[in-house]
């Protein structure tokens, strides 16, 4: 009976090293990947800024000092103050958050509203495929920019409508991936099987489908958020997005540009903050598609 339970242990152990050895190896792959590892170290660091900020923020990002306005770094305002004599590096450090914010949940409902259609598209195919293929290529069809102004145009803009609007111009991106994704899986052996024993659609779209298509969600998501960020960076410049006093990167901009010459320090470090962050994600993304992406393992 001791040497039975030890064999079972064995076996045991040997499944569970199987069923994790994918992720394990896939981690360690990544961590070889010196450039993936420096995007994912800058994207920790701009998640962690944007948590503490309410404590290591030296000013509120509202506080005005005219007496102050247009002061260049120093031990005072570290990145200077703006025309209204706020101080920027703490609006830099909360406008963080709101970039952040609106990049993960913008791709997060980009994401989830692309991968039901592009599922529904790729599984049932014939008219329902053709109906929501040629939806994506309407949309795909204008420049994500423009579509993205015509969305806010239409709801007024704000912060949240921007968020809205990103997420809108991104469903097919998603939904073209899942559908070629699904297109795949639903040939093989396994899905055929469970349709001979009469499984419902929904139990195989949603317990066999989409497990097998999630790692090009999850790559595709990690980019599209670098591309969220300077999306809404790009409305709110505009004036199409986040609203004074709201600290966003792409409004800071906008506020500052006619003082290029003058104080140039006022477009600086929100562009600075931009670039880094969506370095960090594109590194990131290029380095989780290399492990990923069984064509890049060829």
């Amino acid at each position: 009976m001791a040497e039975l339970a030890k064999n079972s242990k064995v076996i045991i152990d040997n499944v569970d090293e199987k069923i994790t050895s994918p992720w394990k190896e896939a981690w360690q792959s990544f961590c070889k990947n010196r450039l993936a590892l420096v995007g994912l170290g800058i994207v920790i660091f701009f998640i962690f800024i944007a948590i503490i900020t309410p404590l290591i923020a030296p000013y509120g990002f509202k506080e005005q000092e005219l007496s102050k306005r247009l002061l260049a770094p120093s031990s005072e305002h570290w990145f200077g103050t703006d025309d209204f004599g706020r101080d920027i590096f703490s609006r830099v450090l909360y406008g963080a958050r709101i970039s952040l914010w609106v990049g993960f949940f913008s791709v997060l409902g980009s994401a989830v509203a692309g991968t039901f259609l592009g599922i529904v598209a790729g599984y049932y195919g014939r008219w329902v495929d053709a109906i929501i293929s040629r939806i994506f290529d309407i949309m795909l069809a204008f420049p994500s920019i423009l579509l993205a102004i015509a969305v806010v145009a239409i709801l007024g803009p704000s912060l949240q409508n921007a968020l809205i609007a990103i997420a809108v111009i991104n469903i097919p991106n998603f939904g073209r991936l899942v559908r070629s994704k699904v297109l795949s899986v639903k040939q093989e052996e396994y899905i055929m099987a469970a349709r001979a024993v009469g499984m419902k659609d929904q139990r195989i779209l949603f317990h066999h489908i989409l497990p097998n298509s999630v790692t090009p969600i999850i790559v595709q998501g990690t980019l599209a958020i670098a591309t969220a960020i300077i999306e809404a960076a790009a409305l709110g410049f505009l004036g199409m997005g986040a609203q004074a006093p709201t600290p966003e990167w792409g409004k800071m901009l906008a506020d500052s540009k006619s003082y290029l010459v003058q104080a140039p320090w006022t477009l600086f470090f929100p562009g600075l903050a931009i670039m880094l962050t969506v370095l960090g994600f594109n590194l990131m993304g290029d380095g989780l598609r290399d492990v990923l992406d069984p064509k890049m393992k060829e």
